[in-house]
């Protein structure tokens, strides 16, 4: 099944790194493109020519013509091509569209990243629009939307899915972490990996995942900063004006599916616990891939005073512009935390994205209770 991307490349005039998650659909992506040449790093015969000698690489692009379109999936394969890239941009006027699912090797070996001669583009898993009709969100949150899963979600072949998720998970360890080294102790970031998945869409206890993983908290920090050069996954911090008291982030895998897989829970129906975490997930990395995809400035944090808590925080020029708390269940945000919240943000709507409801209802207190697909709507609208 073919699926339509959000992302474009047409307002790009000039070269772009896209980088995304495996199996996000970055291949089939770029090799759509009218290019001149695709560079596929993939293969294991030209990643090793192209390692050996990178300056094949510049003796071929020097053949086409100007403003042809270079294409290199995978890039950090052979950081030592972007020298030729930037020369390529700068004397032949090329351009090019770079590929990745890690910028980690990238910074950690001083490659070259252009200094700002290309853009910066991501590619998330598929979005709600991307799925259209037949989306499904139960489907959604037990398995996330990676492209290929999806797939054969919606042809009901689940059992080549809960496969497919767990062969990820493993192929993520083998290939992003031992081949790329991006941790001499393999052993210990495993451990890591799956305390950090039990703790998802909570928040992060540095030294309590320290005593279960047996490293020093700054290594699970450490360990943390390669989910995240990885795409595996992103912090969402907590809001304070001041950036030098902000503690205690909560974490957030970049699909239900994945995460799922690594808590070993793809047998099992979600329970109405999990069920509040998945679809927070979910209503959080779709904001996320909305935000990229339209090309929108803002930040999302969460709001947390004493124990009163808000899932999201929609930040536009440095202010708090939009509110949504996550429901997955019948329960309703407290009148003592609508309260303080109302108190700390006089001027900001709150809305509840609900997962059940089918139709809007407004409060008492003068909270609106929106479908998911309502909340997601009102997100785009804003500017």
């Amino acid at each position: 099944m073919l699926f339509k991307r959000q992302i474009e490349f047409g307002h790009i005039k000039g070269s772009a790194f896209l980088f995304g998650p495996r199996m996000t659909g970055k291949t089939s992506l770029v090799r759509n493109l009218p290019s001149a040449a695709f560079i596929d790093l993939l293969d294991p015969e030209q990643e090793l020519r192209l390692r050996q000698t990178p300056s094949f690489f510049w003796e071929e692009i020097q053949t086409f013509s100007k403003n042809s379109l270079v294409v290199v999936d995978e890039i950090q394969k052979v950081p030592a091509l972007l020298n030729y890239v930037q020369k390529g941009i700068e004397e032949l006027g090329l351009r090019f569209v770079l590929t990745g699912s890690s910028a980690r090797k990238l910074k950690r070996g001083g490659a070259n990243l252009l200094g700002g001669r290309a853009h910066d583009l991501k590619l998330h898993p598929l979005t709600v629009r991307e799925i259209g009709p037949r989306f499904d969100v139960s489907l959604a949150l037990q398995y996330g939307t990676l492209p290929k899963f999806t797939t054969l979600a919606l042809e009901k072949n689940m059992e080549e899915v809960k496969s497919l998720l767990r062969s990820y998970y493993t192929t993520y360890i083998k290939e992003e972490i031992q081949a790329e080294a991006l941790t001499r102790n393999v052993g210990a970031f495993q451990r890591f990996l799956n305390v950090a998945a039990q703790a998802n869409g909570q928040v992060i206890e540095f030294q309590n995942i320290s005593r279960e993983c047996s490293v020093p908290a700054s290594t699970v920090k450490e360990y943390f900063t390669i989910l995240e050069d990885t795409l595996i996954g992103e912090f969402l911090w907590p809001w304070d004006r001041s950036e030098r008291k902000k503690a205690r982030p909560k974490f957030f895998f970049f699909d239900c599916g994945v995460v799922r897989s690594i808590q070993n829970r793809l047998n099992d129906p979600p329970t109405s616990q999990e069920m509040g975490f998945l679809f927070e997930t979910w209503f959080v990395r779709e904001l996320i891939r909305f935000r990229d995809y339209f090309r929108k400035s803002h930040e999302f944090c969460f709001w947390r005073e004493g124990s009163h808590e808000i899932d999201i925080l929609i930040m536009g020029r440095g202010e708090p512009i939009l509110a949504i708390e996550c429901k997955a269940g019948n329960e309703l945000l407290s009148e003592t935390a609508r309260q303080a919240f109302s108190a700390r943000f006089p001027k900001v709507p709150l809305v509840i994205a609900s997962l059940k409801d089918k139709t809007r209802r407004h409060l008492a207190s003068g909270i609106e209770i929106l479908p998911w697909r309502d909340a997601l709507e009102m997100y785009e609208r804003l500017s």
